[in-house]
């Protein structure tokens, strides 16, 4: 950028981003003509062609090299910008690009700033305006649902009973959404403004803590998990605590569509230079052909575990997230009803 800067100084040159790629090629073309005037005015009387052939080819490579060499540092203003658009989209990471330059690359880099941080008021705004709806809503809901368990607990007929039984039912289904909605907003930021660094991840400490978490679960439903593996550690682009929560989404779901009494298995091996984790269970299992709505949002899919265990319908769809932020992927596989499926992740 120190190029940049000092060429922006010279007036004829301030406004034009490509009069300053012109100025510079302009001298790099003639300091090779007026090298070669100096040498053969100002040379020795006895210069043979030979020898200002050779000086001529000279200091034409020299005077391309620098010329290209000043060039490549000219354009340092628009590999900026791209960084910082590059970084703002996959991290999210808000730049600081100099507003004070009037030329065209000058202008690319505060419109640039500009829009990331107009953009980034919209998404704040909007988040708290969501945040404000779904609290208002939830307490909407909740007042409804208060209403209905007084109806219920006073003295009343049973019709009137049973529509306060609908009412109370539907206003648990309501908050337990407007819930779920709330979290997914604020997983999804927390997400995005992860960074992406390398990390050695230790898979026995990691799956200990995702044990101890999941321990009452598997108690409860005398389930067995079975851990296996191939590979003690590897370098990822995932933080640590993320891929716990995965693992823990993962495990949860296999435990959730489990039958009692059975048993997880979870493996982690290196297929080729792929690093890869498996969670397989003997439970309820799906029909493959659907195995790509699983991962949305809200899916439709979304069921009661085996145990009647509620589902958010969120879970699997945060886990795809944040693996694909890290330069992963995760599918599902089952070979069909009640057959069990495996969940697997790979990172490349």
């Amino acid at each position: 950028m120190q190029l940049y800067k000092k060429l922006s100084r010279i007036g004829f040159l301030k406004n034009s981003y490509a009069f300053k790629f012109l100025f510079v090629a302009f001298i790099g073309i003639h300091i090779p003509l007026i090298g070669l005037l100096f040498f053969v005015l100002y040379g020795s009387k006895t210069i043979s062609a030979h020898s200002i052939l050779i000086f001529a080819l000279i200091i034409t490579l020299v005077a391309s090299a620098a010329t290209l060499f000043f060039l490549k540092k000219l354009i340092k203003p628009i590999e900026v910008a791209s960084k910082a658009l590059d970084d703002y989209r996959n991290d999210r990471t808000i730049p600081f690009l100099p507003t004070n330059f009037s030329d065209e690359a000058g202008l690319l880099m505060s419109n640039i700033q500009e829009s990331i941080a107009d953009n980034e008021n919209f998404i704040t705004e909007k988040q708290d305006l969501v945040y404000l709806l779904s609290h208002d809503l939830r307490n909407f809901v909740a007042n409804s649902k208060s209403a209905a368990m007084l109806i219920l607990e006073e003295d009343s007929s049973d019709y009137v009973k049973e529509l306060a039984s609908l009412i109370d039912q539907s206003s648990g289904q309501q908050f337990h959404y407007i819930e779920n909605f709330i979290k997914l907003l604020k997983e999804q930021d927390q997400i995005i403004k992860r960074s992406t660094e390398e990390a050695i991840i230790q898979f026995s400490p990691l799956f200990s803590i995702v044990a101890k978490q999941l321990d009452q679960l598997l108690v409860l439903k005398n389930i067995k998990l079975i851990l296996s593996f191939e590979i003690q550690e590897a370098l990822l682009k995932i933080e640590e605590d993320l891929l716990i929560r995965v693992l823990v989404n993962l495990i949860d779901n296999a435990i959730k569509f489990s039958y009692p009494n059975s048993e997880i298995n979870v493996r982690v091996y290196l297929d080729g230079t792929k690093i890869c984790l498996d969670v397989t269970d003997t439970g309820i299992g799906f029909n493959q052909s659907q195995s790509t709505e699983l991962f949305k949002k809200f899916t439709k899919m979304s069921a009661l575990g085996t145990s009647n265990e509620p589902s958010t319908g969120i879970g699997l769809y945060l886990c795809k997230k944040i693996i694909e932020r890290h330069e992963g992927e995760i599918s599902a596989k089952s070979e069909g009803a009640r057959k069990g499926s495996t969940f697997s992740i790979v990172f490349h």
